[in-house]
């Protein structure tokens, strides 16, 4: 329960992030938002198990408290790029060798236990194109944050992303469908469930692939 509600908070956190940081942009604050990341990291160094993670977030650490103090606002712009990529990571590296099988195969193997081989494919393909999208959201979101105005980052990083997202999820649904119409495919509540649910777990076995 403890897990689902700081699950919950940190989403809501990420999700409202771009609307925060333009407020604080505004006042005068954007050195907050790095400066918590920051605290963040070095607290996760701290409980890292293997030397290679530790050492990764002392450094993405360090980068962010010396942005929030020299370059307040590209830095506080530039957290949307890490999460980007850190979700272009997840779903890209289990494309690699030796590393499978694809991230949506993993998901969807915990709602057909007898998962058939021949949907694989399909599932590689789609853990492309998700790994795709994240790499051209990380890309926009660093022209914006260094070229754009302030309104246009927010509105990218805050709404645009999102109705994306959403748009790829339900075009995919009905896709799904029309793909596989001998599937007794669930509903996208339980779908979105089901990967909240288990969304830390297969974290995990990503990187300890």
């Amino acid at each position: 329960m403890l897990k689902a509600i700081k699950g919950t908070i940190i989403t809501c956190l990420f999700i409202a992030y771009p609307y925060l940081i333009y407020k604080g942009i505004e006042n005068g604050l954007s050195w907050i938002a790095p400066t918590i990341f920051a605290t963040i990291y070095f607290v996760q160094a701290l409980a890292a198990k293997s030397t290679q993670l530790r050492v990764k977030k002392i450094i993405i650490a360090i980068t962010l408290m010396l942005g929030a103090y020299y370059l307040q606002t590209i830095t506080a712009k530039i957290i949307p790029v890490l999460i980007q990529l850190m979700l272009m990571y997840f779903f890209g590296r289990t494309l690699l060798e030796g590393k499978g099988p694809p991230l949506i195969e993993s998901f969807a193997r915990l709602e057909f236990p007898e998962f058939p081989e021949y949907v694989s494919p399909y599932c590689k393909k789609l853990t492309i194109i998700w790994t795709s999208f994240f790499a051209m959201n990380a890309v926009m979101c660093v022209l914006l944050a260094v070229w754009g105005s302030n309104y246009w980052w927010t509105l990218y990083s805050g709404v645009f992303i999102y109705v994306m997202i959403g748009i790829l999820s339900v075009a995919e649904f009905f896709y799904r469908h029309y793909h596989f119409p001998e599937f007794v495919i669930p509903d996208m509540k339980s779908s979105f469930k089901t990967m909240f649910i288990n969304g830390r777990k297969l974290w995990l076995d990503v990187h300890a692939r």
